[in-house]
C-alpha cells in the first residue's frame, strides 16, 4: 500500500473541506467536530471499498452532483443562531452532514480506485492511517483558526464568507460532477 498515495488522495478530496472546517471549528468543539469529520471520512472510505465499484456501474457520477444542493441549502438557511441556544441541533451531526454534502463526489470518485485493490487488512491499515490524519489535520486547522489575522477575518467576515464559501462549493459540486453537462445535453 502506497501511503503517500493515501496522503495526497486524503488532501485532495478534503482541501475544501478545511476551509469550511475553520468555521465549524469556530462554532463547535473540536471534539465534536473531530468526531463528525471522522464518522464522515470512514464512512465514505467503507462505502468506497465496499460499493465503490457498484456504484461506478450503476450510478453515474453526475447523479452525485446532486449532493451539491446540500451545501447550497445550508448557506440559505438562516442559521445565525447562538449556538449556546441551539442544543438541538448535533455539532457533530452538522459536521458529518456537512462533510458528507461537500465531500462524497469527490471522495467516492478518488477513493474508488485508490481502495479498490487492497485487502481487507490494508483497507484497514488506510482507514487508520487516514483517521489519524483527519485528527491531525483538525487540530492544525483549529491552531490556524487562532491566528489573530484570521480570528478577526472569522469575527467580522465569517458568517458571509461561510455562506459564499458553501454556495460555491455547491455549485462546484454541480460542475464537477457532470451534472450542469448532463442536464445541459438533455436540453
Amino acid at each position: 500500500m502506497n501511503y503517500w498515495l493515501l496522503f495526497l488522495t486524503f488532501i485532495a478530496v478534503n482541501l475544501d473541506f478545511f476551509i469550511i472546517m475553520l468555521f465549524l471549528l469556530r462554532r463547535y468543539r473540536v471534539t465534536d467536530v473531530v468526531i463528525g469529520y471522522l464518522i464522515g471520512v470512514v464512512f465514505l472510505m467503507m462505502v468506497s471499498f465496499l460499493v465503490g465499484k457498484a456504484l461506478s456501474l450503476f450510478l453515474p457520477e453526475w447523479v452525485l452532483g446532486i449532493l451539491g444542493i446540500l451545501p447550497i441549502y445550508m448557506a440559505l438557511h438562516d442559521n445565525d443562531e447562538d449556538p449556546a441556544e441551539n442544543s438541538h441541533r448535533s455539532p457533530i451531526l452538522a459536521t458529518l452532514v456537512t462533510y458528507l454534502a461537500v465531500c462524497s463526489g469527490c471522495n467516492l470518485s478518488i477513493f474508488l480506485p485508490v481502495l479498490t485493490g487492497l485487502s481487507y487488512h490494508r483497507f484497514v491499515s488506510a482507514v487508520l492511517f487516514v483517521g489519524g490524519l483527519s485528527v491531525i489535520v483538525a487540530f492544525l486547522i483549529k491552531a490556524l483558526g487562532e491566528l489573530p489575522v484570521v480570528k478577526r477575518v472569522l469575527t467580522n467576515y465569517g458568517e458571509i464568507l461561510m455562506k459564499v464559501i458553501y454556495i460555491g462549493v455547491g455549485l462546484y459540486v454541480f460542475y464537477d460532477s457532470g451534472l450542469i453537462s448532463h442536464l445541459l445535453n438533455l436540453i
